[in-house]
């Protein structure tokens, strides 16, 4: 099967599968006493700055849940835009392990702005409401749209005026940062991230994620909240391994770039093939479209995909490391068809 229906349905990169396969040979320490992730932990400092510490996670809603457990109690409130993961695809577990209120906003692509933080900002020191304390946003978010580091910037010193935090979502920090072309320290702790969710499981790892604190009263009780949280891994030399060779030779880099250009070569295919209306612009691996319901129906019967929002007909095509333009015409030359 070959998909466009998420970067979660595609395998797992040679390299990392090399890696894992090296890790398998002879003993190490458990729950992270081990040489991969020493080796690992450097290597994040060398990607995000000396103040990195690396807490390597099960999950994307493990690595969230981590990082918003370090920077709230439960009588504060999570700030995020309604399409934010934390709020549609974890089915609670950030306000049920938390304790924490989860606060959205209604947003025109994705991004929070700074003026609704501000409309929050009110209820700061106001006994009777839960208390504004971080703000969730994804890098790419999930509308395939992205942050520039200014905006980012922005963000962070609004909040930080006001006692709060920054919590950045990175899934897909890779494709965003291979747009921006830009280095994962230039969009996190050049700009005012607090805490950031670091995954590449949606760009060529097999369960790759980790929580990485960028300021260290947010690192003081981490490994006790990953572990109260059941995301300590024991053999953890595993998924270090993974993001040793994810991080050596720029392979996140080469891998987002890939996932990136097949999106860019699939929104043009398509282009020349109808007039459709992309809802936001194509800026990471992520592709929104609206097509008539009939015709996503024939799609589907020989294409993997998910419609987006039901009520106004979109789909939302994901590309990955391993699309080929094979894969793009194939689902082209359908598409062709449908549209003849």
């Amino acid at each position: 099967m070959r998909s466009f229906g998420s970067d979660n349905h595609s395998g797992v990169h040679p390299k990392i599968m090399d890696a894992l396969l090296s890790a398998n040979r002879n003993h190490q320490l458990a729950y992270g006493d081990d040489s991969y992730t020493a080796e690992a932990a450097q290597l994040i400092r060398k990607y995000f700055g000396e103040q990195a510490d690396f807490f390597p996670v099960f999950n994307g809603t493990g690595a969230n849940i981590c990082a918003l457990r370090a920077c709230t109690q439960p009588f504060n409130a999570i700030l995020t835009a309604e399409t934010g993961h934390i709020y549609i695809d974890e089915c609670g577990a950030p306000e049920w392990l938390t304790g924490a209120a989860l606060k959205s906003f209604k947003t025109l692509d994705g991004k929070v702005t700074p003026a609704m933080v501000e409309s929050m900002l009110h209820l700061i020191g106001f006994e009777h409401h839960s208390q504004p304390k971080v703000l969730y946003i994804s890098q790419l978010t999930e509308l395939g749209t992205l942050y520039t580091p200014a905006e980012i910037q922005t963000l962070a010193n609004l909040l930080h005026q006001n006692n709060m935090y920054l919590h950045m979502d990175g899934a897909r920090i890779a494709n965003a940062a291979a747009t921006l072309q830009c280095s994962f320290k230039e969009m996190t702790t050049d700009v005012g991230v607090d805490i950031l969710s670091f995954g590449g499981t949606k760009n060529g790892m097999m369960m790759g994620e980790a929580v990485i604190t960028l300021r260290p009263e947010l690192a003081e009780n981490m490994k006790l909240i990953r572990k109260q949280s059941t995301q300590l891994f024991s053999k953890m030399r595993f998924a270090s391994a993974q993001f040793m060779a994810y991080l050596a030779d720029n392979l996140w880099l080469t891998n987002a770039t890939h996932a990136n250009q097949m999106a860019q070569l699939l929104r043009k295919e398509m282009s020349l093939i109808h007039p459709f209306e992309f809802t936001y612009p194509t800026q990471g691996n992520i592709i929104i479209v609206k097509m008539d319901r009939e015709k996503i129906d024939q799609l589907l019967e020989n294409h993997f995909f998910y419609v987006w929002d039901e009520a106004n007909n979109e789909i939302r095509l994901v590309t990955s490391w391993d699309t080929t333009p094979e894969d793009i015409e194939l689902f082209i030359r359908d598409l062709k068809i449908i549209y003849s």
